[in-house]
């Protein structure tokens, strides 16, 4: 493999390349010569920026070519819009700055599409994206308050805050608490007044948050929505950072199983 600096025999280490010259206008000045980044220059800032996007390694392998819906029968057509909605968000970034919020249970391939688009900003476009599970962060946060440990909350959040595009996984999934409210609240808003773009993955339909009026055995029989779990306020406000994209069908995971049982 050729080294950028020493070895590549485009540009000789210097990291630009010539372009072809443009003929002189009749009568003008010769014009100066003309240069790009050259290609071993581009491969370097994408690996570096798919290192620096903390894409765990479970989900490495996926990307938007690789989300198939084979098995999802009458399901097949609401993954089909899914992957449709994912490759326009990358094809019109960023003149659509409006993020994505994709809804739907287990096992569906919600964060197989999160990690495809990044993946595809990063290596189309050269894209600063970071991904965050949303238990882990608030983890990483929560330890932060340790006197032990070499990190503060800030420290945590401020790439969470400036990354061009942040995944935000699971979002909803940690028990509701006026703190875990709170720092929902902190990292949606500062991206929304900072015109960020968010994509964002959850278990939990998108509806309003159980009534103060109905009781205890209304609520437990009751589906938790996204409402419930981070509040009516911070999800009227993905609302407007974010398009729905709603995505059913079964586990791909059991199926892959079950077929490869067979």
């Amino acid at each position: 493999m050729e080294t950028m600096d020493t070895e590549c025999k485009v540009c000789g280490g210097t990291g630009w390349k010539s372009l072809p010259a443009q003929a002189s206008p009749a009568g003008g000045k010769k014009p100066s010569p003309q240069v790009a980044r050259c290609d071993c220059r581009i491969g370097a800032k994408t690996n570096r920026l798919l290192a620096n996007a903390r894409i765990p390694k479970r989900y490495e392998h996926c990307s938007l070519e690789s989300f198939h819906t084979e098995f999802e029968g009458k399901h097949a057509k609401s993954l089909a819009d899914a992957r449709l909605n994912a490759g326009r968000f990358v094809e019109e970034y960023p003149i659509q700055g409006q993020g994505l919020l994709f809804t739907g249970s287990i096992g569906v391939g919600k964060t197989h599409l999160a990690v495809g688009i990044i993946k595809a900003l990063i290596e189309t476009k050269g894209i600063d994206c970071l991904f965050f599970d949303y238990r882990e962060l608030l983890k990483q946060i929560q330890n932060s308050y340790n006197t032990s440990v070499n990190a503060t909350e800030l420290g945590i959040l401020r790439p969470v805050f400036d990354t061009e595009v942040l995944v935000l996984d699971e979002l909803g999934a940690a028990k509701p608490s006026e703190w875990v409210w709170d720092t929902v609240s902190l990292i949606i808003n500062t991206r929304y007044n900072d015109k960020r773009t968010t994509i964002i993955t959850t278990n939990y339909p998108d509806g309003d948050a159980a009534s103060a009026e109905i009781d205890q055995l209304q609520r437990t029989a009751r589906p938790l929505t996204l409402g419930d779990r981070i509040g009516d306020r911070m999800r009227s406000r993905l609302h407007e950072m974010c398009k729905i994209v709603d995505m059913r069908g079964k586990d791909f995971r059991q199926q892959v199983q079950s077929a490869n049982f067979r």
